[in-house]
């Protein structure tokens, strides 16, 4: 993500509607149409806003302890019909029960605890991880 990792900062992506666009773009120019959207730690600053913006046009939210999930509101996220598996590890305490408590608001969500894992589940456990998240996607 532009700003992330190796990447330069890019103020092309300073403010949420910036990465509402930027998702929008990358969506398109790969041809996707209701993907889902698997959002780890970092890149909730991209999810999120999608999400509550876009929400329809997701197939299913997968946030794996994303961060700035308090910058929303529980009316904001109860308006969000987006069917979500939140994820995070037993083993995270902070992002993770910092997430569930903000996203517990989303109507059409459900919970995985990745048992023996931390921040990056999907890393620690990741046969755990992805049985969870193809059980989700089978169920959509």
């Amino acid at each position: 993500l532009p700003g992330y990792g190796n990447s330069p900062p890019s103020e092309i992506v300073s403010k949420a509607q910036d990465r509402v666009a930027f998702l929008d773009y990358v969506f398109q120019e790969l041809g996707m149409q209701r993907p889902v959207l698997v959002s780890p730690s970092m890149s909730g600053r991209f999810a999120l806003p999608f999400l509550l913006a876009r929400g329809e046009h997701l197939a299913g939210f997968v946030p794996v302890a994303p961060v700035g999930t308090k910058d929303y509101t529980a009316e904001q996220y109860q308006q969000v019909q987006t069917p979500t598996l939140i994820m995070y590890g037993d083993r995270d305490t902070t992002l993770g029960p910092q997430a569930l408590q903000s996203l517990r608001h989303l109507p059409r969500h459900r919970v995985t605890m990745v048992p023996n894992a931390g921040h990056a589940c999907y890393l620690d456990k990741p046969e755990e991880f992805h049985q969870a998240l193809l059980g989700f996607l089978r169920q959509l």
